[in-house]
């Protein structure tokens, strides 16, 4: 059996992309052989997270792949402290964890910001539907927890999540969003402006999400004031920006080549930055390292 790696492809179709990260499970099950953690049975000695990463990723739903086992072995690969999901299910988070802690030794809290139920997208019984909307998974305790939803959702009721917790061993604001779909700019605007407010009143925060908006939107504004993107390529229009540039100069996040995924910083500053396709969702994972104390 052959053992591609999938990591570079920009385009596939949903079916070939779907069969691409099957693939790519599989095979990670047996290059760990016959010693691969069974359920139940994780990996001896610390898990092995990278202290200061953080990641964000629209896991895409509905997406139809329903694949769990392989987002957990999209985000065990890069093994961030700390992973902001979007359009995340319940029970879809719970089986994540699980795969990730008894096939990778990797333990993470979670959060949720759960915005809706519905029966549709997260399954569940008619009369009792999953929860629907964002995740924090951290390796460390989460403490200070605080879910709003945006007063205006546009099409499709929209919020953040905020903890507080570790990375890189000391302690941070982490925010977690879904902006109002890309055709509702002026839903979006009003969204940022309740999501910045608060960001405001911390020095450290770290806001991670699918903005459903490219970096000169100016819905953006807000936030461009209080912090700076992890992208070292992605500026707002005014700051070491050609005008005629565009959003060419950042590095796209989702499979129709725009970028809409951010890790906003404030307070903080980035050592890495990178954006990962995958099989599994029409958005990029997108991870950062971030510079010590």
């Amino acid at each position: 059996m052959m053992c591609v790696h999938f990591e570079e492809a920009t385009v596939l179709s949903r079916g070939v992309r779907w069969a691409a990260g099957t693939m790519a499970a599989v095979c990670m099950l047996l290059l760990l052989g016959p010693g691969a953690p069974s359920r139940g049975a994780p990996p001896a000695g610390p898990p092995p997270f990278v202290p200061d990463r953080v990641a964000t990723w629209n896991i895409c739903n509905p997406c139809g792949s329903g694949n769990n086992f392989g987002r957990a072995t999209e985000i065990a690969a890069y093994a961030p402290q700390v992973v902001g999901l979007q359009e995340a299910c319940v029970r879809d988070v719970e089986q994540i964890r699980a795969y990730l802690e008894e096939a990778y030794g990797l333990v993470y809290r979670v959060e949720y910001g759960t915005v809706l139920r519905n029966w549709n997208r997260c399954g569940g019984l008619p009369w009792r539907p999953g929860g629907f909307g964002q995740a924090i998974l951290s390796a460390a305790p989460m403490t200070d927890r605080v879910s709003v939803e945006y007063p205006d959702g546009g099409s499709e009721d929209r919020g953040y999540l905020a903890v507080t917790t570790l990375v890189g061993g000391r302690p941070v604001r982490v925010f977690n969003t879904h902006l109002a779909e890309r055709r509702q700019a002026p839903v979006r605007a009003r969204q940022v402006k309740v999501l910045a407010a608060e960001v405001a009143r911390h020095d450290r925060a770290i806001v991670l999400g699918d903005f459903n908006a490219l970096p000169h939107a100016g819905e953006l504004g807000p936030m461009w004031a209080l912090a700076t993107d992890t992208d070292s390529g992605c500026h707002p229009p005014t700051v070491g920006r050609v005008p005629d540039a565009g959003p060419d100069v950042c590095a796209t996040t989702t499979d129709w080549n725009s970028k809409f995924d951010y890790v906003f910083l404030r307070g903080i500053t980035p050592r890495t930055h990178h954006v990962r396709p995958s099989p599994y969702s029409d958005h990029h994972l997108v991870h950062t390292d971030l510079n010590g104390p």
